[in-house]
């Protein structure tokens, strides 16, 4: 099992954005994540990739505990947010090689692993170009190869195709599910379609609450 979520539950004040959750997805599985705007999508994420606390509840990735095993659970996942933090001024190349470092890739493998992205994610063409003069669908990319550099078995997308052009996000969805055959992926989404053409499974949040999966 990749992701292992019991009763997770995340409340903001007086307010409850996640509301006793349960759900797991499987090796080699691609699962939506499906709900409109506020319906606890990003938070959820956000504890999964342990960037947030839950107030309660349990959340495994690759069989390590979200609140205990923190840095383990980082390096098995490849985390893509709905706003990509980017350095505009660098360079794409620089960046991922920055990047690279930072996820501790060896200094032998280090171009090998950008390389790979840079094709895979399909940007080698502007991998000299500042990221800051680079279109939304370029900077998703980016991020996306960004997310892949330390070659995780698990991608967390959040909302990636937020913000493109009708091309850009049918070019973004492709890439995803070519990269299903890889890893597993659990990715959210506000749009049914998004799933029906990338997923094999949706699993439907609802008000902070788990729907029909």
């Amino acid at each position: 099992m990749m992701i292992e979520v019991n009763n997770l539950t995340r409340d903001f004040g007086h307010v409850r954005a996640v509301d006793h959750i349960s759900f797991q997805v499987d090796k080699g599985e691609v699962v939506g994540f499906l709900g409109q705007n506020g319906a606890g999508k990003t938070t959820t994420m956000r504890i999964l990739t342990t960037y947030l606390s839950a107030t309660s509840g349990i959340a495994k990735v690759a069989g390590h505990d979200v609140m205990n095993e923190s840095m383990e659970v980082r390096k098995n996942i490849g985390y893509l947010p709905e706003s990509v933090p980017l350095y505009p001024e660098m360079r794409v190349e620089e960046y991922l090689l920055y990047r690279a470092r930072l996820k501790g890739i060896s200094r032998v493998d280090l171009q090998k692993r950008v390389d790979t992205v840079l094709e895979r994610c399909r940007i080698r063409e502007v991998r000299r170009r500042l990221i800051g003069t680079l279109s939304k669908g370029y900077r998703q990319r980016v991020g996306l190869a960004d997310a892949l550099v330390h070659d995780p078995v698990i991608l967390i997308l959040d909302e990636p195709t937020v913000g493109l052009d009708p091309v850009q996000r049918e070019q973004t969805l492709a890439l995803i599910k070519e990269l299903g055959s890889d890893h597993t992926i659990l990715l959210s989404t506000h749009i049914l379609p998004e799933v029906e053409a990338t997923c094999q499974r949706v699993i439907i949040i609802y008000q902070g609450q788990i729907g029909l999966a």
